[in-house]
C-alpha cells in the first residue's frame, strides 16, 4: 500500500545516490582521513553494508567507536546525520511520527468558521501537512535529495517491544501509518544501529542487519588513533598513554575506559605539556579515564605506580 499521490519508487530511485568507495581499502582510507581507524574486518562489514544497502548492527563495549562511525560516515558522504537516541519508554510517537493535534484543531476551527455544510469538516486532516516527523520517518522522507545516515543509538536501552516496530523499517525501508498509508524511502538511508549489550537484541532484528562486534583496538591501532586525534603529543608519551590504558583494561573495574576516554586523556596530557607520565599526573587526571569513584580510588596510588612500571 502506498500513499495516494506519492510515486512508487523504482529500483533506480531506491538506490543510495552516493559515491560509494570502490573497495574496502578505499573506504578505510576515507575513514582514516577523518581520524577513524578501522581494521580489515570492520572495513569489510561497513563496505558490504553500504554496497548491499543493509543496516549495520554494531555491538561492543561503550567507547569503542560505534556511534562515532556513523558520524564519520555522514562526514565522508557529506550527507545528513539523523540520530535516534534510545532510552527506556521510547515509543512510536517519539521515534517515528505523531499527528500535530494542535494544528489539526486550529484547522477544524477555521473550517467551522467558514463551513457551508457542503463537505466533511474533518476531510484531509490526516495528511503529511499535519504530520510531525521524528527521526525514523525523517530518515525515509522522500523529500531527501540523497540518502542520509540514520543512527539508532544504544538500542539495548529501549524496551524490547520497540524492536518489533523497527522490523518493517529495517527490512523494507518503509513505515506504515494507519491513517495515511505506507511511506517508502526514495533514497534508502545508511542505517547504523549500536548496542552496548546491556541486554540481548532479538534475532528477528539482527537477521535484517549485517552484524559486527567492535572490540578494543590493539596497542598499535590505538596508538595510531591517538596520533591522528592528538598529533601534538610526543611519540613516547603517546605510547605510554595507550599502554597504560590497555593495562588498565585488565583490571576488575566497574567500567573499563574506552577509546574515547583514551583520546580525552591524551588531549588533557597534551594541554598539561608534560614530557612523561608520572604517578602524580596520572592520579590527578584519572577522572578522564574512569567514571566511577570506587574505580578511581582503587587505581589511585600503588596500582598507578605498578601499571606505570609495567609499561615500555
Amino acid at each position: 500500500m502506498s500513499t495516494p499521490g506519492r510515486p512508487e519508487p523504482d529500483d533506480d530511485a531506491a538506490r543510495v545516490p552516493l559515491s560509494l568507495p570502490e573497495s574496502r581499502e578505499a573506504l578505510a582510507d576515507g575513514l582514516a582521513a577523518r581520524g577513524y581507524i578501522v581494521d580489515d574486518a570492520l572495513a569489510m562489514s561497513v563496505f558490504l553494508a553500504l554496497r548491499m544497502q543493509r543496516p549495520l548492527f554494531l555491538e561492543g563495549a561503550p567507547g569503542v567507536g560505534k556511534t562515532l562511525l556513523a558520524r564519520v560516515l555522514a562526514d565522508l558522504f557529506d550527507t545528513r546525520l539523523i540520530r535516534l537516541q534510545c532510552y527506556e519508554g521510547l515509543d512510536i510517537s517519539q521515534a517515528a511520527y505523531e499527528w500535530n493535534y494542535p494544528r489539526q484543531l486550529l484547522e477544524l476551527q477555521a473550517r467551522a468558521a467558514r463551513a457551508d455544510g457542503s463537505s466533511d469538516a474533518t476531510e484531509g486532516l490526516f495528511r503529511e501537512a499535519f504530520l510531525l516527523k521524528r527521526p525514523l520517518l525523517q530518515a525515509i522522507d522522500a523529500a531527501h535529495d540523497r540518502a542520509p545516515v540514520l543512527l539508532i543509538d544504544e538500542l539495548d536501552r529501549a524496551d524490547e517491544e520497540f524492536e518489533s516496530f523497527l522490523l518493517e523499517l529495517l527490512g523494507d525501508f518503509q513505515i506504515t501509518i494507519p491513517e495515511l498509508g505506507t511511506l517508502t524511502a526514495r533514497h534508502r538511508p545508511i542505517v547504523v544501529l549500536t548496542s552496548n549489550r546491556t541486554r540481548d537484541v532479538h534475532d528477528a532484528l539482527k537477521r535484517r542487519c549485517l552484524y559486527h562486534w567492535i572490540d578494543y583496538p590493539s596497542l598499535e591501532r590505538e596508538v595510531e588513533i591517538v596520533r591522528r586525534r592528538v598529533p601534538e603529543l610526543a611519540d613516547h608519551v603517546r605510547l605510554r598513554i595507550v599502554a597504560f590504558v590497555q593495562r588498565l583494561r585488565r583490571e576488575d573495574l566497574s567500567k573499563l575506559p574506552g577509546v574515547a576516554e583514551t583520546v580525552d586523556w591524551a588531549e588533557a596530557i597534551a594541554h598539561l605539556g608534560v614530557t612523561d607520565l608520572d604517578p602524580g599526573v596520572v592520579g590527578a587526571t584519572l577522572g578522564f579515564l574512569l567514571k566511577h569513584h570506587d574505580d578511581i580510588e582503587r587505581v589511585r596510588g600503588a596500582l598507578v605506580e605498578q601499571l606505570l612500571a609495567d609499561q615500555p
